[in-house]
């Protein structure tokens, strides 16, 4: 039996040890890391552009203020990252990573204080029609928007633009 070389051991299609590749994704000294990196890398964003995109859009905020793609992070820095579904996520630093680890490495890197999301009940059903029923008429949309709360309450009480 030959012994193989360090470049064969690690042929495209072996398996690595997850651990191995979570050290390998770990800055070495004192380095820093980009927060649409780092966001992207622990799993909280699909795709780095998304989470520079969501850096430009003021949706990330590092310690309460809100960061551009290249703002370094540290280790203990709150990250603020608000989803698309008014949903919003705080995590707390834990480790800093350059690479996007499997999921299992990537839960370790952060705290999650993200507040529970809203009970099924507080949010309104969206108005389903039967299928093949058409567009639906004026006064079913004046309906749909009367459930729904469109128009809300008036200065003088009565609601909305309706007339009697």
């Amino acid at each position: 039996m030959t012994a193989k070389t360090p470049r064969e051991a690690e042929a495209p299609g072996a398996q690595k040890d997850p651990a191995q590749a979570a050290r390998a994704a770990v800055p070495a000294g004192g380095e820093s890391v980009r927060v649409d990196s780092w966001i992207w890398s622990v799993r909280l964003v699909k795709t780095r552009s998304a989470g520079a995109a969501a850096c430009k859009g003021g949706h990330v905020k590092v310690n309460g203020t809100s960061a551009k793609p290249a703002h370094a992070l540290r280790v203990g820095d709150e990250v603020r990252l608000r989803q698309p579904g008014h949903h919003e996520r705080v995590v707390v630093v834990k480790r800093l990573l350059r690479k996007r680890v499997g999921a299992p490495v990537a839960v370790e890197a952060y705290v999650d204080n993200s507040p529970p999301p809203p009970p099924r009940e507080v949010v309104a059903p969206v108005g389903i029609r039967d299928r093949g029923t058409g567009r639906p008429t004026k006064r079913d949309r004046r309906e749909l928007e009367r459930l729904r709360g469109v128009f809300g309450q008036g200065p003088d009480g009565e609601s909305g633009p309706e007339q009697h």
